[in-house]
């Protein structure tokens, strides 16, 4: 079993960026396949990027240009790295792993805490 914490938010002006970190715990985050979520208040979770224990990244298509998702075995965390945010991005930001080489499905097994993204205009 792994465990997750997200660490990172804050409160950041339009423009700005943030690098969200999601530290494993308990087991080696290689094992596993790694999303970022986020759900702003009101809003249904959205997904926004994957980290595939086969290494391959993928981010939502409206993000893209912005988000970035990046893995470091070594220090057994996930980032992702959030460039020129806007007040659309406040939200809690999560991130979620599931024992599996490919996901793409919603379901992960595993999530952590969520850090609060707020962008002020």
């Amino acid at each position: 079993q792994v465990q997750l914490v997200e660490s990172g938010g804050g409160l950041v002006q339009a423009g700005e960026s943030l690098r969200l970190s999601c530290a494993a715990s308990g087991r080696t985050f290689s094992s596993y396949s790694v999303g970022w979520f986020r759900q702003a208040p009101g809003k249904e979770r959205e997904i926004l990027a994957r980290l595939m224990k086969n290494g391959i990244t993928y981010v939502v298509g409206s993000k893209k240009g912005r988000f970035t998702i990046s893995g470091d075995n070594a220090k057994n965390t996930v980032y992702l790295q959030m460039n020129s945010l806007n007040s659309d991005d406040t939200a809690v930001y999560y991130c979620a792993a599931k024992e599996t080489v490919v996901y793409w499905g919603d379901a992960y097994d595993y999530w952590g805490q969520g850090t609060q993204v707020t962008v002020s205009s």
